[in-house]
């Protein structure tokens, strides 16, 4: 197994020997790069204190008191951290104190698995050498071993280190999920007893969490850990409660079973779509009576919001995934006529369709059926037939607006132009060939003629 790392930190290494410190790469970039994957960033860790290394690299930040300085290099960005062990965890998060210190085994003790408790680097030069020092792979706590048997575990007792920060206890279920690994049995068995301690995280650090996890080839194996281990309760106990709620559509399979498959068929890179497909069922537990889930549609996505809320999600993002939910039950009948299609879509929102249509497939798959059965490849073939066409969904599409009633007509803004404005859009949206300047103008004026 080779690490290499880029060139900019190698140069920076080399830097810190050559003034008599310390210096390793640390953390998850080698953990990635023993498996081969392209680490995301190369953290490195030095017995340098923070005000030295501003000494050596000029423009150099120091970003907080644990310890991290932000340097560039070669145009890019690197953290580098002083070797520290921890003290005083009050609010299983952050330390309230740290001590730096001078050996790199002693911060490696202080990581949350031993995959990820792993350095390459070597120490401090002797003075009398003037050559760099020949760098290493360190692992004190047999993390290589767990990596080739892609075994996660916790360093040394993991009650205490998911006392430390139960921020820890997600992140193994989101490496689980990412990397494809197993939990080791302590390990997963002190998550289930410290799931209580992830009400304390924020919940901008679950989003990022989450949202990692749901990036996952497969999701669903963080999913049901998070249900197994009891972390899904404390992060959406409407959620948690879609276990053991019957679905009839595989068997064996229950309401939880139907969500995860559901995430799991839409593809990777449609982040928002995974997260919508995650909460699309959310409003069925609240909503069942005798075997249905009347309007779970609506109460799903006003309880979607909440969810997204909590975990502070971009409104945006929040706005868009509450839309699919609420509109996910939608039904398209054959005898549609071409109107119809374009009041679907001016319903849904040209922008909405396509994340719509990825939704119900992988709802479709999460009940155990082919991905579009109930006509969907047709309706998506006419919807884009429609908007192919020079067709009239809303206000913009419209050959006159406001000004040319007000200009053309002498009406006045008020509740008036809007209402004119809107019979206009509906009669368009029927019929397009009446869409120009003209025919419109006529059709306002008889409105008028009706109102009066």
């Amino acid at each position: 197994m080779q690490i290499q790392p880029p060139e900019a930190v190698l140069t920076i290494l080399h830097r810190l020997w050559a003034s008599g410190h310390a210096a390793y790469v640390v953390g998850g970039s080698i953990r990635d790069a023993l498996l081969g994957r392209d680490p995301y960033d190369w953290d490195m860790a030095t017995d340098a204190r923070p005000d030295r290394l501003q000494e050596l690299f000029p423009g150099a930040v120091y970003e907080n008191r644990f310890g991290t300085v932000a340097v560039r290099e070669d145009g890019e960005r690197f953290e580098i951290t002083t070797f520290r062990s921890d003290h005083l965890y009050a609010d299983f998060r952050r330390p309230h104190r740290v001590e730096f210190g001078d050996r790199i085994e002693l911060d490696l003790a202080r990581r949350d698995f031993t995959v990820n408790a792993m350095a390459w680097g070597a120490d401090a030069p002797a003075a009398a050498d003037a050559s760099a020092p020949k760098p290493d792979l360190l692992d004190p706590h047999g993390g290589l071993a767990d990596l080739r048997a892609r075994t996660l575990r916790a360093v040394g007792d993991p009650h205490t280190r998911f006392e430390e920060d139960a921020l820890r206890m997600v992140r193994a279920v989101r490496l689980a999920a990412t990397l494809d690994f197993e939990v080791e049995t302590g390990t997963l068995t002190a998550i289930a007893a410290g799931a209580p301690l992830v009400a304390h995280l924020s919940g901008e650090r679950l989003a990022i969490e989450l949202d990692k996890l749901l990036g996952a080839e497969r999701p669903s194996v963080g999913l049901r850990l998070l249900a197994s281990t009891g972390i899904l309760g404390v992060l959406s106990p409407e959620l948690a409660a879609q276990r053991g709620i019957p679905q009839n559509k595989v068997d064996g399979d229950d309401l939880w079973d139907h969500t995860v498959r559901a995430v799991d068929a839409v593809p990777a890179d449609r982040p928002v779509e995974r997260l919508a497909a995650l909460l699309h069922d959310i409003g069925k537990p609240a909503t069942m009576a005798d075997g249905h889930f009347l309007g779970h549609d609506a109460v799903g996505a006003d309880l979607a919001t909440a969810f997204m809320t909590r975990l502070r999600m971009p409104t945006a993002v929040a706005e868009r995934v509450a839309h699919l939910v609420r509109h996910h039950m939608f039904a398209y009948d054959q005898s549609w006529g071409d109107a119809g299609v374009r009041r679907f879509i001016q319903r849904i929102g040209r922008d909405a369709l396509e994340p719509l249509f990825i939704l119900r497939a992988a709802d479709n798959v999460g009940s155990g059926q082919p991905p579009n059965v109930h006509d969907l490849d047709e309706l998506r073939r006419r919807v884009a037939e429609q908007l192919a066409g020079d067709v009239v969904l809303e206000r913009g599409d419209l050959a006159i607006d406001g000004n040319d009633l007000i200009a053309q007509l002498g009406l006045t803004e008020g509740p008036l132009l809007g209402q004119i404005l809107e019979q206009l859009l509906e009669l368009a949206v029927t019929d397009p060939s009446i869409n120009d300047g003209p025919t419109l103008l006529l059709l306002a004026q008889s409105m008028l003629t009706e109102d009066r």
